[in-house]
């Protein structure tokens, strides 16, 4: 079987930057095992699989090792093969999903905006090993799907060299840690989820649902220029509005093949 595959740098204006994504257009749905075998050859992130449904389409994402509920960068970089691609007119698309409800991908100018729900997250107490795994001086850490560790400068989260054995480790499905931006920038952050097969992730569009209300809330405001400082680098917009949450940047195409299982 000959499969369609695009590989799109997500919130980024050229390659080699930003959260490359795989993406894989389907007629009908594969085994579950063939779809996880497909993302594990990729190696990515994520690879999102959707399936057209009426005039839209039905969305799911695989890192390497697990299926995943809710996966921003390859949302947006699905959007971009179908509006640059597939179906060029259009200016929006629709995303049907088990667990995160509809997604919907629209046009700005050169930027793609996606809409997706809110996830705030309410403070609890550090898991066992949390705060060793990850290093530096954690001020606070809160908890929806992903643990939230707040830091108390850009420059520290720069500088994290986590422990991605012991993080592997703890009771924890994935670690964001953030702290608040400068030079225009309103707050920074990275993603590690080594249990799940993605050691540091590069862009983590999901990782917004749950920054934004939380920075909402510190700073007193419901726009935001954000910078995940992964070595790839990425620049997203986003913006709170009630119990969903915005969230724009770039794609650029890497790759356009076929594969074969």
């Amino acid at each position: 079987m000959r499969l369609p595959i695009y590989q799109v740098d997500a919130f980024a204006d050229r390659v080699f930057h930003g959260n490359p994504a795989a993406v894989c257009p389907l007629e009908t749905w594969l085994p579950d095992a063939a779809l996880q075998g497909i993302a594990a050859e990729n190696n990515l992130s994520e690879t999102a699989f959707f399936v057209r449904e009426g005039s839209n389409y039905a969305l799911r994402w695989f890192t390497p090792s697990v299926e995943v509920d809710l996966c921003g960068h390859a949302t947006l970089a699905s959007g971009y093969v179908v509006m640059r691609f597939l179906e060029p007119q259009r200016e929006r698309v629709s995303f049907h999903t088990a667990k995160a409800g509809t997604l919907v991908v629209s046009r700005r100018a050169d930027m793609l905006v996606m809409d997706f729900p809110a996830r705030p997250a309410v403070p609890v107490a550090a898991p066992p090993g949390l705060f060793a795994a990850l290093g530096g001086t954690p001020r606070e850490v809160l908890r929806a799907r992903d643990h939230l560790v707040v830091y108390g400068s850009a420059a520290e989260i720069a500088a994290l060299a986590p422990d991605l054995a012991a993080l592997a480790k703890v009771d924890c499905w994935a670690a964001i840690v953030t702290a608040q931006g400068e030079n225009g920038v309103d707050f920074v952050s990275r993603f590690f989820a080594p249990a799940q097969g993605v050691a540091e992730d590069p862009v983590t569009g999901s990782a917004h649902c749950t920054l934004v209300p939380y920075w909402a809330k510190r700073l007193g405001k419901t726009e935001f220029e954000a910078r995940q400082l992964s070595r790839r680098g990425g620049a997203l917009s986003c913006a709170l509005d009630g119990d969903r949450v915005s969230i724009a940047g770039r794609a650029v195409l890497y790759l356009e093949g076929r594969i074969e299982v």
